[in-house]
């Protein structure tokens, strides 16, 4: 069995948590400490991220030249990928990261951030955004929230049992989207400041 088939049967085994951009991926990870593997797959390309507690720690890049590792294999991701991501067990990517560790990764954490800064604005605020969800008066759990700026998403995390989730952002103007269960994402245009620190949606 090689790599790609030895990867491709753990992931079949394994319990899907989502599919995200790169930025996103890694800010869902740490906020879950995510032990785990997410995919990219780009005929005949494949790319691997393996997360352990959150970190990606290992890293694995496949075509029809062969097989890339660890730091070699970051280089190859672009950021434009859209990850699947799966829940593993700990003893497994544990056993995976030592072949394929990655000791770089400024690549991969240069394209994320929770705050996005807007250039000539002064004294712009920042604190805790919290975003309640419901639907006839009832908290909705489960359910992710994604927040854009400018096109870049700022913040992703999936509802509580209360049916809420917060961001540490700068006071503005944001896109929230929200995709439910069925897949379907509704948008919402928000204003965070300080007099609205605590939004909430009807779904």
């Amino acid at each position: 069995m090689n790599i790609s088939e030895l990867l491709e049967t753990i992931l079949k085994g394994s319990k899907y948590l989502g599919t995200f951009p790169l930025a996103e991926l890694l800010q869902y990870a740490v906020s879950r400490s995510v032990n785990g593997i997410a995919v990219a797959k780009d005929t005949p390309r494949e790319r691997y991220l393996v997360f352990v507690k959150g970190e990606p720690e290992g890293a694995i890049y496949i075509d029809s030249n062969g097989t890339l590792y660890g730091d070699k294999a970051i280089m190859l991701i672009g950021g434009g990928e859209q990850f699947v991501l799966c829940d593993v067990k700990p003893d497994i990517v544990d056993a995976l990261v030592m072949s394929c560790r990655v000791f770089e990764k400024s690549h991969l954490k240069q394209s994320t951030t929770y705050m996005v800064p807007e250039i000539g604005v002064k004294h712009v605020g920042i604190g805790v955004l919290t975003i309640n969800l419901q639907r006839e008066n009832a908290p909705i759990n489960g359910v992710r929230v994604s927040i854009r700026k400018n096109g870049q998403i700022v913040g992703s995390d999936t509802t509580t049992g209360a049916g809420s989730v917060s961001f540490r952002v700068l006071h503005g103007t944001y896109t929230c989207m929200v995709q439910d269960r069925s897949q379907t994402v509704t948008n919402f245009q928000i204003m965070f400041d300080e007099l609205h620190t605590k939004i909430t949606l009807e779904l």
